[in-house]
């Protein structure tokens, strides 16, 4: 049974498809510029430029997040996961599995609680200078606190999960010498 399923079927693939690679490394992407525009943008002057036009790319891109986040998980639930040519252990699965939805739940927390910290603080909901989100919450200086201190430490959860992800394809990638880094890289890449 085992060797059964390390076979390669015809016709099947062991890689994740071309849209859900473009998902994952554009929000790879986004998240990673985001972030750091978010830490360079905190020792700043509040009020004073370049904050203020860091802030406004930062949010662009926080929001742009927010917007692809559905059709990405749509997207896997229709287009769903490849198999394996050797399957992981239930626990290493389970592992996966829980860091993923980590991440899924962190991605969407993240703008969510932003969106709330600039809305109820008054500030602008910029998308790239083409148009502005609407104001769905109040200006209420306690609920902008309460967003701001939620974007602060999901932040800190994103980077923490996100090291651990990293380490976790390093760890697949140099020590197990397994295909998990090839179910996400390019095509040839992982075939090669």
């Amino acid at each position: 049974m085992h060797a059964e399923t390390t076979m390669a079927r015809a016709g099947e693939s062991y890689t994740y498809d071309r849209t859900q690679r473009g998902f994952h490394w554009l929000m790879a992407a986004l998240i990673l510029v985001a972030l750091a525009l978010g830490i360079y943008a905190a020792w700043q002057v509040p009020g004073t430029s370049p904050r203020r036009e860091i802030l406004d790319i930062h949010k662009s891109i926080g929001l742009t997040v927010l917007l692809l986040l559905p059709l990405r998980f749509v997207y896997r639930l229709v287009a769903g996961e490849p198999a394996y040519r050797t399957p992981p252990s239930r626990s290493a699965h389970l592992a996966a599995r829980l860091a993923h939805g980590s991440l899924y739940a962190l991605m969407l927390l993240l703008p969510v609680s932003g969106y709330v910290y600039s809305a109820a603080g008054g500030y602008g909901l910029p998308w790239f200078g083409v148009f502005s989100f609407p104001r769905l919450v109040p200006v209420d200086k306690a609920l902008s606190l309460a967003g701001y201190t939620a974007h602060y430490w999901i932040a800190w959860g994103v980077g923490f999960v996100l090291a651990l992800h990293v380490l976790a394809v390093a760890w697949h990638a140099w020590i197990r010498r397994d295909e998990v880094l090839g179910r996400m890289w390019p095509r040839r890449a992982a075939e090669g």
